[in-house]
C-alpha cells in the first residue's frame, strides 16, 4: 500500500490546480493562455509575455507602478488574478502609441514635453493612470488631477510636472486662470 503524501492537497482539491484556458486581449493582441489560478496579472505580463513596461514596485496595491487599463480603466495588476479578465481588453504602457503609425499617445507626449519624470520608473503606471483618469471624466482643476492621481507614487518628485501634463491633454486653462 501506497503512503499518501501529507503535504499534497485533498483529491477534492485536485481539479483547483489545473491550469485553466484564459484569452487576454492585450495591447490589442489576442493571447490564449493556460494558466495557474493564482498567476498574477502583473506578473503574467513581465514574466511570460515580456511586457516589462509595467513596473513591480510595492507587490501590495500602495505605489501604483504596475497601474495598466482593462476596458479603459485602471487597475493595480500586482492586486488581480490574471484569469479573473479572461475575455478582457488590457493595455499596458506598450499599448498607449499608435499600433499602425507609431505616434505616441497625447500623455505619452505631453510627458516628454512637460518633463513628468525623471528616473522614469513610475512613468508606465503614471501614464496608465492618467490615461484612465481622462477616461472616467475629464479634470476640473488641477486639485482634482492631484487627487485622482494620488494612488500612484513619484520617489523623484515630479508631481508638479505629471499634473501640467495631465491638464495640457484634458484642456484646463493656463496655470493660475482656474481653481487649484
Amino acid at each position: 500500500m501506497a503512503l499518501e503524501d501529507p503535504l499534497a492537497p485533498p483529491a477534492s482539491e485536485a481539479g483547483a490546480l489545473q491550469q485553466i484556458p484564459t484569452t487576454l486581449h492585450i495591447n490589442g493582441i489576442p493571447h490564449e493562455l493556460l494558466l495557474a489560478p493564482w498567476v498574477i496579472l502583473l506578473d503574467l505580463l513581465r514574466e511570460q509575455l515580456q511586457l516589462t513596461g509595467t513596473k513591480k514596485g510595492c507587490d501590495h496595491g500602495q505605489c501604483g507602478a504596475c497601474t495598466v487599463l482593462v476596458g479603459g480603466r485602471r487597475i493595480k495588476s500586482c492586486l488581480c488574478l490574471a484569469v479573473s479578465y479572461d475575455g478582457a481588453d488590457i493595455t499596458t504602457v506598450e499599448g498607449l502609441a499608435d499600433r499602425d503609425t507609431g505616434a505616441l499617445h497625447p500623455l505619452q507626449q505631453a510627458f516628454i514635453d512637460h518633463d513628468a519624470f525623471q528616473c522614469g520608473y513610475c512613468t508606465p503606471g503614471q501614464l496608465c493612470s492618467a490615461v484612465g483618469l481622462l477616461n472616467e471624466h475629464p479634470p476640473a482643476s488641477r486639485r482634482e488631477i492631484r487627487e485622482r492621481m494620488s494612488g500612484n507614487l513619484c520617489r523623484c518628485g515630479a508631481y508638479a510636472q505629471i499634473v501640467e501634463a495631465i491638464a495640457e491633454v484634458a484642456g484646463l486653462a493656463e496655470r493660475g486662470q482656474e481653481p487649484s
